[in-house]
């Protein structure tokens, strides 16, 4: 079944609304659901899974898994580098 790489058909604008989508889900997730940031990563990559899955590449389920995780790493990273540049700003 998975013995050849997967053809992942996808474009930039997948990312352009993906990234921010799963951002502001995490983000809600925290301010509203009061989730503990130790479990900011795992909401973020759920998301990231399920848009990808069933949005942005329906019917491809290894491209799906594949972007998924790009996704979530993609707006985790952003969560976390705008806290570190706070912190880093607050504390000079």
């Amino acid at each position: 079944m998975f013995t050849e790489y997967p053809i992942i058909h996808t474009n930039i604008w997948d990312a352009f609304w993906a990234v921010p989508v799963v951002l502001v889900i995490v983000l809600a997730a925290k301010w509203l659901f009061g989730v503990k940031s130790s479990w900011l990563s795992t909401v973020a990559t759920i998301v990231a899974l399920i848009i990808s899955i069933f949005i942005s590449h329906r019917g491809n389920l290894p491209a799906g898994i594949f972007m998924g995780f790009f996704y979530s790493g993609a707006a985790i990273g952003v969560l976390y580098s705008v806290k570190q540049s706070y912190l880093a700003y607050r504390a000079n």
